[in-house]
């Protein structure tokens, strides 16, 4: 059964060889056992790629993977991978969520979902347990946290581990299309730490790769 993977950018997928063309104009390859889509960044971008493509293709199983923040307290790892069980997208509706509100931002067979949108259980299990993977809460925002304390409290709010930018809009469009989709991280800061200099995107690519090669053997 063929991947379709998916990264906000290239940065993230140097690991990966194949046939390049062009979707959306951003990149893609073509290449044994899987084709590979750049998104570009935030959720808009990870949402319209995956609908875009699964609109003139048929997805059987999806993996978003790329790089990502740890917040405090989640004992993760700057250089670890880790697969993402459930997403919050968190700057959707008021401070508390969508459902104070009374509109779901998605309805699936009578069961709304507000702010949290699971990845597929079954594949993310079985994905965990061959690689040896944790498996974390993510939360999504386009605005990504701008210090530790923001960091802190959002982490807080919502029970989450690990922050990015694509993540809740993968997930929700994963369960209106009905693809049976999985997300992989790789920790390549502290969440809310903005210097560089701190970072370690090397390791965390390199995490990355170990783990996406892994599941390509899946």
């Amino acid at each position: 059964m063929r991947w379709l993977l998916l990264s906000p950018t290239p940065l993230e997928a140097p690991f990966l060889q194949g046939e390049p063309f062009a979707f959306l104009g951003r990149r893609g390859l073509r290449g044994e056992g899987f084709l590979y889509l750049e998104t570009g960044i935030g959720k808009v971008n990870a949402a319209l790629t995956l609908a875009a493509w699964a609109s003139r293709h048929p997805v059987e199983r999806a993996l978003l993977f790329g790089l990502a923040g740890a917040y405090p307290g989640s004992g993760l790892g700057v250089g670890e991978a880790v697969l993402v069980g459930e997403e919050v997208e968190a700057d959707l509706g008021l401070r508390g969520g969508l459902e104070p509100l009374g509109f779901p931002a998605l309805v699936l067979q009578g069961k709304p979902f507000y702010n949290r949108f699971p990845l597929d259980p079954g594949l993310t299990g079985e994905l965990a347990q061959a690689l040896g993977l944790k498996v974390a809460v993510g939360l999504t925002r386009d605005l990504v946290s701008e210090s530790p304390e923001e960091a802190e409290a959002l982490a807080r709010r919502w029970g989450a581990q690990v922050e990015s930018m694509e993540g809740a809009a993968f997930a929700r469009a994963c369960l209106a299309l009905g693809v049976r989709g999985a997300e992989l991280r790789a920790i390549s800061n502290p969440a809310g730490v903005r210097d560089k200099g701190a970072w370690r995107v090397r390791e965390a690519v390199e995490a990355l790769e170990e783990a996406v090669k892994g599941i390509l053997k899946e």
